[in-house]
């Protein structure tokens, strides 16, 4: 008799961590290595410790763009990677094999200008120097936030910034704003150098921003383990929101920042795991953007791009 994809899935539920095949370290430990994003909204696997099954060993392999982790993803550098969507829907329109299963966060974004500057809206960036870093996240949505303002990317003077360097390229004044991610924009208002023009949220892409995806081998291949990493998902996310002075702390420790400006910037920023049918409508609305943006040619294969059949599952199951 031939099984269902939902029958093969609910027996993975039944059992759902059991007889993973994986290459073990000397101690006989399966180690599975996860790439994050060295942001405060990429936190969560650094949790996953207390939830880990017995007989694994897990690896947080940390990077500094969105597509770094995306490339590790596609190349199986690592088996699992937290980053932007944009990035994903990068590789999925260049028919890269990356799926994403389910969430990491959304939120964790902000515009930000320089405190003493005449700029109290987006509209009075024009002309002006804005750090922006290609190919994330964060560029589609003020790209999408100057569309419905009547206006184009060519209406602003666009400086190629990365996340951390942009609250010290705001002090020193080489830019007038910036499109940041956390904890960056609670840095510079922490530290006098920065205000927040706006939190860019009211695009039909809503507050989407980071995701959890592997190799499509990998789902194929070993979909128990890709459940048992989305379930450490849900719970991590879970208790990370529900004990914000923890994720603040652990922050501090894994990346060295300014303990005031995380804590400014938990407030920003709302873990997730699930894929719900909300984040698979905002996805497609993010890749029409991308379209329209000329960012890619054509618009991915969204059946082998977005797979929430473990997420509709592990939903029932919580």
């Amino acid at each position: 008799m031939q099984l269902s994809r939902r029958s093969v899935l609910a027996a993975s539920l039944a059992a759902p961590f059991a007889g993973l095949a994986r290459p073990a370290r000397a101690d006989g430990a399966v180690t599975i290595r996860m790439g994050v994003m060295k942001l405060v909204h990429s936190m969560t696997p650094y949790f996953y410790p207390r939830f880990l099954p017995a007989g694994y060993h897990l690896e947080i392999i940390p990077f500094s763009t969105p597509t770094d982790v995306k490339d590790a993803v596609v190349t199986k550098s690592v088996d699992y990677g937290t980053f932007g969507i944009a990035a994903a829907i990068l590789g999925a329109a260049a028919h890269q094999p990356v799926v994403v299963y389910g969430s990491e966060c959304n939120k964790g974004m902000a515009v930000v200008a320089r405190k003493g500057l005449h700029i109290a809206s987006i509209r009075d960036l024009k002309g002006k120097k804005v750090g922006i870093l290609p190919g994330t996240t964060q560029q589609v949505f003020f790209y999408e936030r100057l569309h419905m303002l009547g206006m184009t990317p060519r209406d602003i003077i666009e400086e190629r910034v990365g996340f951390a360097d942009m609250p010290a390229a705001l002090a020193r004044g080489d830019i007038a704003a910036y499109v940041g991610a956390e904890p960056g924009p609670s840095l510079s208002l922490v530290n006098g150098t920065g205000k927040i023009v706006e939190y860019p949220y009211s695009t039909p892409m809503g507050s989407l921003n980071m995701i959890l995806a592997t190799h499509r081998d990998t789902l194929a291949r070993r979909p128990k383990e890709a459940l048992m990493m989305l379930d450490m998902q849900r719970k991590a996310s879970a208790y990370a929101m529900a004990h914000p002075a923890e994720l603040v702390s652990m922050t501090v420790a894994k990346l060295g920042l300014d303990k005031a400006a995380v804590a400014r910037a938990v407030p920003n920023v709302q873990l997730d795991w699930q894929m719900t049918t909300v984040m698979v409508r905002e996805v497609k609305s993010y890749a029409h953007h991308m379209i329209a943006l000329k960012q890619i040619r054509a618009l991915p294969d969204f059946k082998t791009l977005l797979d929430p059949a473990l997420s509709q599952e592990l939903a029932k199951r919580a």
